[in-house]
């Protein structure tokens, strides 16, 4: 099982990438948005933006989220770090229900292109 401090990690990295990304990707990213992202196994919540083409985490807090982010994700810390590092496909992830993400339908047709 995935540590928190790997989790952290393993958001860092997703950070890096999308600030790295080419065009049309940090395009997709560079909008302003709430951002939570539940580590169900922990029980878990990192909280912050996704801001410029890169994610900020601004707290880390026990249980679900506490408010409503504009972009919420729920996954096991596991899976969190697997997709990172390239050994999980979001897609079949999100289609198999191991990886739960709700925003408005305006940014997920935005974020389909990260994904």
């Amino acid at each position: 099982m995935a540590t928190i401090q790997e989790c952290r990690a393993a958001l860092d990295r997703l950070s890096g990438n999308l600030a790295r990304a080419d065009e049309g990707v940090r395009g997709a990213a560079s909008f302003d948005r709430s951002l939570s992202c539940h580590i169900t196994d922990l029980d878990q919540t990192f909280t912050g933006r996704l801001d410029s083409g890169r994610i900020r985490v601004d707290a880390l807090m026990p249980g679900p989220p506490a408010t409503k982010a504009e972009v919420r994700l729920a996954m096991t810390g596991d899976d969190l770090v697997a997709m990172v590092a390239g050994e999980l496909r979001f897609a079949k992830a999100w289609a198999s229900g191991r990886v739960r993400l709700e925003a408005g339908f305006r940014d997920l047709l935005r974020l389909k292109s990260l994904l």
